[in-house]
């Protein structure tokens, strides 16, 4: 058995994968997001901790004699969150997330003092990234910042307080804007742009490595042996690996609570200008690109609170009953913390267009099922534009569920999309896979392969030919806003 850990933005989830490759059982535990000014978004790194310990629970509770036969742990987490530890190992401030948007204005002094920044990380500094929040604690608490000893990314927190070890993984790593991504290594020019040294990182592996081992009192309350703890990846990276997506030309497109349009590529092929992020894969001697929109299921989570339907299920069961055989007047930004890609900007905002007076309820979700759609074809499109060839494209996340939305996204996209088993899980069924592949030196070809098929979406050719269209009006839209946001 092997235990993966996924720490997302919404929930801890750890399941339980056996030598077969199957999904035994799996828990989670939810968390909550801190937004105490416009543009932040925080977590406090106990809470976790406390999910992790709670998803665990839940597991010994009721899977104790899988738990018992557990040989090795798989980490993956949400990427770029800046979790500052003290010499005494004490969290510093809440840990400034992925989807934080108050370092635009430090994005711009990075490339500003170190010229060659894109062409050393592969990407364009944003403000989701880690060293730009870094140099706005430096002008903004500096007493925080000086008492800076180690800074860990969201999952190495939880490896460090499981094994005691600073460690981290070469994908998760590279979305901090101090890895050299094509040598995988630390940069001393990007660490120094932010007045940062290689002293107060992490140690660097590839995902498939053991970094440690697992306390043995820790592995005592869980129910399990003190086994070894591998790098792992970040989620979209420790995704791919759990839908056997490691081969050149290979995608997914994962609606979590971002959406990320993920390509495998043999080698370093960065796009910057295009705001195509170009990340270390967690398997060794591979990388990818990604187009990246800040808000997907997220959007469908609070359209569902704002109509008052008390779960995402029953507002998509009335959106089903919509006539699709006509476009919608409604047309939604999905833009509710910034955007990413192709846009780059984090001031950005969610913006509902063609509401009238017979507007409803279901028609505002479709507009939000689809806007989000839109938004992946734009990034879609900055892939191909970077050189990207795409020949499959399977669908991971807990978006995956909905039928309905995947054939809106076949129908925007104009590509068939692949579900397989397992898809809802995907990084921590990957961090599952790279704990098995580095616990007993396995390849990763024989170990991430593609799971199952449980459904190929065919785009629908009623809505791609009107949808070309309410693309054009969407992407209109935004130009038209963009200096109003």
């Amino acid at each position: 058995m092997y235990l993966g850990i996924d720490l997302g933005t919404s929930c801890v989830k750890i399941i339980i994968l056996d030598e077969h490759d199957q999904l035994v059982a799996q828990a989670s535990s939810p968390l909550e997001v801190s937004r105490p000014a416009p543009l932040w978004s925080e977590q406090a790194p106990a809470d976790w901790w406390q999910a992790t310990h709670l998803a665990m629970d839940e597991l010994l509770q009721n899977h104790s004699v899988e738990l018992q036969a557990v040989k090795a742990i798989g980490l993956s987490g949400q990427m770029h969150g800046a979790t500052l530890l003290d010499s005494a190992n004490n969290i510093i401030r809440p840990a400034i997330l992925w989807n934080d948007g108050r370092s635009e204005a430090q994005c711009q002094w990075l490339e500003s003092i170190e010229p060659n920044s894109r062409a050393i990380t592969g990407n364009i500094a944003m403000p989701g990234f880690t060293a730009p929040k870094l140099v706005w604690l430096k002008e903004n608490e500096p007493d925080n910042f000086a008492k800076i000893a180690k800074v860990l990314l969201p999952k190495d927190y939880l490896r460090f307080l499981m094994t005691g070890d600073y460690a981290s993984d070469m994908s998760d790593s590279a979305g901090t804007l101090w890895l050299d991504v094509e040598k995988r290594a630390w940069s001393q020019a990007m660490l120094t742009a932010s007045s940062l040294t290689e002293a107060q990182m992490p140690t660097l592996y590839e995902g498939t490595e053991i970094t440690g081992m697992l306390h043995s009192e820790l592995a005592k309350k869980w129910g399990i042996p003190a086994v070894p703890v591998i790098a792992g990846g970040g989620d979209n990276a420790a995704g791919a690996a759990g839908i056997g997506v490691i081969n050149p030309n290979e995608a997914f497109l994962s609606l979590g609570t971002s959406g990320v349009y993920f390509v495998a590529n043999e080698s370093y092929q960065p796009n910057p200008d295009s705001a195509v992020h170009t990340f270390c894969h967690c398997i060794e001697n591979t990388w990818h690109q990604m187009s990246v929109i800040l808000s997907a299921a997220s959007c469908l989570s609070w359209v569902t609170e704002l109509t008052g339907f008390k779960n995402e299920q029953s507002l998509l069961n009335e959106i089903e009953k919509l006539d699709f055989s006509t476009p919608s007047p409604v047309i939604f930004l999905p833009y509710l913390s910034g955007e990413r890609t192709p846009h780059n900007n984090p001031n950005a905002q969610g913006v509902f267009f063609g509401l009238g007076h017979n507007t409803n309820s279901a028609e505002l979700g479709r507009a939000v099922l689809e806007g989000i759609a839109f938004a992946f074809a734009d990034g879609q499109q900055a892939l191909m534009d970077a050189g990207t060839v795409i020949d499959t494209v399977s669908v991971i996340g807990g978006g995956s569920r909905s039928k309905l939305w995947g054939k809106i996204l076949s129908s925007v996209l104009n590509k068939p999309l692949t579900y397989r088993k397992g898809g809802e899980v995907g990084p921590a069924f990957g961090a599952a896979r790279l704990a098995k592949i580095g616990v007993n030196s396995l390849a990763a070809t024989d170990i991430c392969l593609a799971g199952e098929i449980d459904d190929v979406i065919q785009p629908d050719p009623i809505l791609s030919a009107y949808y070309v269209k309410q693309h054009e009006k969407f992407q209109q839209l935004y130009q038209s806003l963009k200096d109003h946001f």
